[in-house]
């Protein structure tokens, strides 16, 4: 088992930042990629990016350019959100995945963004 542990979320003013941490405990040997979704109040939950093991990453369209997700190490990811707008305003999610086949997928509880002036 993995367990993932959001924080960093808040509110902040349209133009600002925010950056998100995400801590894996547990069999974090086992975890191959990890990554950040959101999910808005009466929509579905999107990716907004993801990163490899080997450092590869994917980002959703709409958070290209502002968003910028990174990784220490097996145990920790981190997404750092610059000109945040309005429509960014989500909770978001950490995800992780191990090597299973298919794989397994972990989610975190969750942590509130909000955009807002």
């Amino acid at each position: 088992q993995v367990q993932l542990v959001e924080s960093g979320g808040g509110l902040v003013q349209p133009g600002g930042s925010l950056r998100l941490s995400c801590a894996a405990s547990g069999r974090v040997f086992s975890i191959n990629a990890m990554g950040w979704y959101r999910q808005a109040p009466g929509k579905e939950r999107e990716l907004v990016a993801e990163i490899t093991s080997g450092g590869s990453t994917n980002y959703a369209d709409s958070v290209k350019g502002r968003f910028t997700i990174s990784r220490e190490n097996a145990q920790s990811t981190y997404l750092q959100m610059n000109s945040l707008k309005p429509e960014d305003t989500a909770v978001y999610y950490c995800n992780a995945r191990d090597w299973g086949l298919p794989p397994y997928v972990y989610w975190g509880q969750g942590t509130q963004v909000t955009v807002s002036s």
